[in-house]
């Protein structure tokens, strides 16, 4: 399979962070449709008959620890799962939290096992995280879990042979865009109430979004909005309303509005779909303006969530294998 990859970009601007919508449930709306492997090849079986849900048995290499709390809001319990290399290697391993997509709304961290466990086949540490979804708590909810989900791992990093001083983030579609707002808000507070005065820190050392919009504010990314039919949207239902209503929410949720000198190296890994993409080149700009590290891997007549399914499920792992041993080949000892 072709992969198109562009060069090693660099990128960046920082505006400035506008107030946060609270962290409430929305009004009572009509279930989701739930966005699981199964749920996603019913839609796409027809149009591309040679796929397969990507299996997520373990093999012998990889052993893993499943539904450890890793913060509680309330009686909500959130776990994630970690896959972790059998044997301990000598040298602390670098660890990649990953966070499940599904429009903000539905979802479920075991979306992510196979690449979980197919990374960690190949030395990583992986994590696959719950977090809370909209229709229990809106924005930013799942920004604050996520937070709270790295500094999980780094805290708990001797325990499980990880190295705190190389720890991504990487999520698929919503956890694509999650993961983005998550890694370029390294210490902002206002995004990180769990971050007290000497905790632990939450940083991500490195991105990876996989077909995960980076600038909510974009006409491409508000195009449902003139859709009666299609109100609320998924963004609208996470953001506290439409963009008309919640303009400050929908520009600070965007990633792109973050980027700074400070802003970790990103891989993007998109799909076909053009619309999945929406902020993607305007971000990379910036950070280019800014002296940071981007990567981008095209894989061609793919469809969205082409990450669940084999045969690109092999592609997605190589390229965020070797972004990252290029972007976490050295441990400073702190994160």
């Amino acid at each position: 399979m072709k992969i198109v990859r562009d060069a090693m970009l660099v990128c960046g601007l920082c505006l400035p962070v506008v107030a946060v919508a609270q962290s409430t449930a929305p009004p009572t709306m009509p279930a989701p449709t739930p966005y699981t492997a199964e749920t996603t090849y019913a839609k796409l079986i027809d149009k591309y008959p040679f796929i397969r849900i990507a299996g997520s048995e373990l093999p012998p290499s990889v052993r893993a620890v499943r539904d450890i709390t890793y913060q509680r809001r309330g009686e909500h319990a959130l776990q994630l799962d970690l896959y972790l290399p059998a044997q301990k290697a000598a040298v602390p391993a670098a660890a990649i939290v990953f966070v499940h997509g599904g429009g903000w709304q539905t979802g479920n961290r075991a979306e992510f096992a196979p690449m979980a466990i197919r990374m960690a086949e190949r030395g990583f540490a992986t994590a696959t995280v719950s977090y809370r979804l909209s229709p229990e708590a809106r924005y930013p909810a799942a920004i604050h879990d996520v937070k709270s989900a790295l500094r999980w791992v780094r805290a708990h990093a001797g325990e499980y042979g990880i190295d705190p001083a190389r720890i991504a983030v990487a999520g698929g579609s919503a956890g694509g865009q999650i993961a983005s707002l998550v890694g370029v808000t390294n210490g902002i507070a206002r995004f990180d109430p769990d971050g007290a005065p000497g905790a632990v820190s939450s940083a991500a050392q490195a991105i990876v979004n996989i077909d995960g919009l980076s600038d909510f504010t974009s006409p491409a990314a508000r195009e449902n909005e003139d859709n009666p039919a299609k109100r609320p949207t998924a963004a609208g239902s996470w953001l506290g309303g439409s963009y008309a209503e919640a303009a400050a929410t929908w520009h600070e949720a965007s990633p792109t509005f973050h980027v700074s000198t400070k802003t970790p190296p990103i891989l993007f890994i998109g799909s076909a779909q053009a619309r999945f993409a929406v902020g993607r080149e305007a971000m990379i700009e910036k950070m280019k303006a800014q002296g940071v590290a981007a990567q981008t891997v095209l894989l061609p007549d793919t469809p969205h969530s082409f990450w669940l399914f084999d045969p690109w499920l092999a592609p997605t792992v190589e390229a965020t294998v070797a972004f990252l041993r290029t972007r976490m080949a050295a441990s400073s000892g702190r994160p």
